[in-house]
């Protein structure tokens, strides 16, 4: 016989509102993930997505993109030359999309990691707040 199961909510504390709860959740979060902000700076990156990427030092604070090699956090590639990815391409990174379009984004997307180029199939959600998209989520698989 199956059997219910009824669990209450009422009574416990408010969690913390925006991307400081998303944050928190990130930064201790075994899967590779991050969250940005609306200007698209890192808000958080899980520690298993730094060691993958090469990280040296944090990347919260820092844009998620950069024009330079020591400017962004991600150096995002071309599936075909394996070389940068083109700016009309990079707008649509589901990490970003999440962000512009304020819906669920999925796709695959390429990595320049510490041992080497990674492929990644990426998840990402919008994160709202007061109906307003202020950030985005992104969970990172790693495709062999």
């Amino acid at each position: 016989m199956a059997q219910h199961v009824e669990i209450s909510i009422a009574g416990l504390p408010p969690t913390d509102p925006g991307l400081d709860r998303w944050g928190t959740t990130v930064d201790g979060a075994a899967e590779p993930c991050l969250v940005i902000d609306a200007e698209q700076v890192v808000v958080a990156m899980s520690v298993s997505f730094e060691k993958m990427l090469g990280l040296a030092e944090s990347p919260v604070g820092r844009p998620l993109l950069g024009e330079d090699e020591h400017e962004g956090v991600l150096r995002l590639l071309d599936f075909g030359d394996g070389m940068a990815l083109e700016q009309t391409e990079v707008a649509r990174t589901p990490t970003l999309m999440a962000l512009t379009s304020g819906r669920l984004a999925r796709g695959l997307i390429r990595l320049r990691c510490a041992q080497g180029p990674c492929t990644f199939d990426a998840i990402a959600t919008p994160l709202v707040e007061d109906e307003a998209v202020v950030g985005s989520l992104t969970f990172f698989s790693a495709i062999s």
